[in-house]
């Protein structure tokens, strides 16, 4: 059931990318949302989820409390293995990881992301780069796409292709000998987006409180939209007291912080 009381962009952004986690996955799970939407699918949807951070942990259990980086304590505590980063990157080169969880400076039209180059005019601004996230969109058997939807963000080709998601699109990943995976869904400050057989990003959910015009204008590229548009579902009572009750200073959700915005 929907609630009537106000809650944040980042709680429903939470909420959609944990309804996509599915019982018994493995699950490669991200710095900032996804740390809490991991937590809130083994609370409601996903009890037997397992997952799986970079830096070598493996958990059976959500965290006791909040973490902000992979390696904080509560991390630690219960954790059903904890080991090097060989271990869980080896997880995915095996096939055995069923959700990763990704973001980037940039995705184009066919789920390619970039984090490592970008242009400012006739600069060009270097970034962190790839760190796991390749082998993720390469290897994992579905990925997830986290970011803010701004219109030199969602770009119609990315400067630079860190991860791939379906290249040019049709039979890219099979020609490029990635046979499993590639972007199951973008989950965006404006919406939700899902992808064609030909590898097309196009819209399966807008936020509540946005029009389709709205969300177009924010996007570099032709958003395909069905002819009735549906509407995000937004966080039921009960997902709302999982996620404020494991960080209930907003740290992530920016839901008693101001300065944080949505």
């Amino acid at each position: 059931m929907a609630v009537e009381k106000k809650y944040r962009l980042r709680e429903l952004m939470i909420c959609a990318a944990a309804r996509e986690i599915s019982d018994g996955d493995i699950v490669f799970v991200g710095m900032r949302l996804p740390l809490i939407a991991f937590v809130l699918a083994k609370k409601v949807y996903a009890p037997n989820a397992v997952g799986l951070f970079e830096n070598g942990i493996i958990r059976s259990t959500p965290s006791p409390s909040l973490i902000y980086t992979m390696g904080d304590t509560p991390n630690l505590i219960g954790a059903t293995h904890t080991g090097e980063m060989l271990t869980v990157m080896a997880y995915l080169q095996q096939g055995k990881v069923s959700v990763g969880f990704l973001g980037g400076a940039e995705v184009d039209r066919y789920g390619n992301l970039n984090s490592t180059t970008v242009k400012s005019g006739d600069n060009e601004i270097r970034l962190p780069g790839s760190g796991g996230a390749c082998d993720i969109a390469s290897l994992a058997k579905k990925v997830l796409i986290i970011m803010s939807h701004e219109k030199d963000r969602f770009v119609k080709k990315v400067n630079y292709i860190t991860s791939p998601g379906y290249g040019d699109g049709g039979e890219w990943r099979k020609s490029a000998g990635l046979r499993r995976g590639g972007p199951a869904a973008v989950i965006s400050t404006k919406g939700i987006f899902d992808f064609s057989p030909d590898g097309l990003m196009q819209v399966r959910s807008i936020h509540p409180g946005l029009t389709a015009n709205e969300v177009q204008d924010a996007t570099g590229f032709d958003l395909p939209m069905p002819n009735e548009v549906a509407e995000t579902q937004p966080p039921s009572e009960e997902e709302l007291k999982v996620i404020r009750e494991y960080d209930p200073a907003g740290f992530w959700t920016g839901w008693n912080s101001k300065k944080r915005g949505d």
